[in-house]
């Protein structure tokens, strides 16, 4: 746990970002000269046609966007590493109120917090903010350029704006001068819910074209300005013309771009939707930041963004668990089981995998892959290490056994050994084990 300058209490896990290059079918790259078309080629190379004995252990380190810009102390795209975001659902205005979201963001891993500026009070509350901020500040802001101009003063991070509704390109041009007179960057983009009214045909025909087509309008009109320090959204709600945007978009420039899919709903549906999209584009090198928008707290959307970039490999934040699905030879009740050690798992910041299993079919083979594993008979169950069998013990004591070992490992410092293959013997003990009378 930490404090921010407020006193306001905030724990930052470990975030062990991958090294900022990546590597796959053979081509390495770390940076911008490295073009987005020559890192998808050789993903969907490896994909399709894994080299002999590796198959499809892609590594994915990085995104390959040419240019690169500074969001506070946090770069994004040009070969950075994918950065998690948010926005806090306060009234801005509210410092005591919007700190305490950003505290509890911070600790659930969110990188860069944006907050809505709709007013003069808002705008008059964010250097507060940005002092008192532990990640940096970009201030969300629509119809008025002088609300911007005033969060620029505010010496926050970035500024989101709309070059459409900002007021004309006179207005735009106020914002970009003293954006460069400061030296931040901006986030532009085109949402579906909010395309210009000579677009409006397109978008009937096709709207993933015309996304991208007002998107490039705002990136002409910056470029005429000689203002090359921006990211760019393309954001619908409607994941199939989302991630065709992103896409066609992704071919088109070389800046930065910022995933989501927007108003994707409710956390059971908005996180499959968002998986799907930011995770099917992320899988193509296409993306530099994400925020997942949820109708709900907004913690929730960074923990499923780090779901996200953890499943792909492409980040690493605290343990990541697997657990089989149950069946009819599950033993151990093995849904109450993976429910007790996720719950566990959530106050470790380190990275490892823990595997949760119900029987003798997968438990060996699953668990012997993990750091760490169980596999629940009857009246007792399996605890593995690195690939071994470590002891069996009751089912009632299975988690506490399985925490005191991974607390031993870490206090160890983390040594992982050579991998073994799981012996035959453990698997034939553990169904043994399963089929005996309780």
């Amino acid at each position: 746990m930490g404090l921010t300058p407020a006193g306001l209490p905030f724990r930052l896990g470990r975030l062990d970002a991958v090294e900022p290059h990546w590597e796959v079918g053979g081509i390495r790259g770390n940076g911008p000269d490295v073009t987005r078309r020559r890192f998808q080629h050789a993903l969907r190379r490896e994909l399709e046609h894994p080299r002999e004995g590796t198959g499809t252990a892609v590594r994915l380190s990085a995104m390959a966007s040419e240019r690169q810009i500074t969001v506070g102390n946090v770069p994004i795209g040009g070969g950075a590493p994918v950065v998690v975001q948010s926005m806090t659902l306060t009234k801005t205005h509210d410092v005591d109120a919007t700190m305490a979201q950003v505290g509890e963001l911070v600790s659930a891993g969110c990188e860069v917090v944006r907050v809505a500026v709709p007013k003069n009070e808002d705008a008059e509350a964010l250097a507060k903010l940005v002092y008192l901020s532990p990640i940096p500040v970009i201030a969300d802001i629509h119809f008025n350029a002088s609300l911007a101009l005033k969060a620029v003063d505010a010496g926050v991070a970035a500024v989101r704006i709309n070059p459409g509704n900002i007021g004309g390109p006179d207005k735009v041009a106020e914002v970009v001068k003293a954006a460069k007179a400061r030296g931040i960057p901006m986030r532009i983009g085109a949402n579906s819910g909010s395309l210009p009214k000579h677009l409006v045909e397109l978008a009937q025909e096709d709207t993933a074209e015309a996304l991208v087509e007002e998107a490039l309008e705002q990136v002409r009109l910056l470029e005429s300005m000689d203002y090359y320090d921006f990211k760019i959204s393309v954001k619908s709600s409607s994941v199939p013309t989302m991630i065709r945007a992103y896409r066609m978009l992704s071919e088109r420039v070389p800046y930065p771009l910022h995933l989501g899919v927007t108003e994707a709903g409710t956390p059971a549906s908005g996180s499959i939707k968002s998986a799907i999209g930011v995770g099917s584009l992320l899988m193509d090198g296409i993306g530099d930041t994400i925020r997942i928008s949820l109708t709900a707290d907004p913690v929730e959307e960074v923990k499923v963004g780090w779901e996200i970039l953890k499943a792909l490999g492409l980040r690493e934040r605290g343990p990541i668990m697997i657990a089989c699905p149950s069946c009819g030879r599950d033993n151990v009740g093995v849904w109450n089981l993976a429910e007790a050690v996720e719950e566990r798992l959530q106050a470790y910041p380190q990275a490892f995998e823990v595997a949760v299993m119900g029987c003798a079919v997968n438990g060996p083979g699953e668990a012997g892959d993990a750091d760490f594993g169980v596999a629940g008979g009857r009246d007792t169950g399996f605890i593995y290490a690195h690939g071994r069998v470590l002891k069996k013990v009751e089912s009632t004591v299975l988690v506490e056994e399985l925490f005191h070992e991974i607390d031993a490992w870490i206090e160890g410092g983390m040594v992982r050994p050579k991998r073994l293959k799981l012996a035959k013997p453990a698997a034939l003990m553990m169904a043994e084990a399963a089929q005996r009378p309780s």
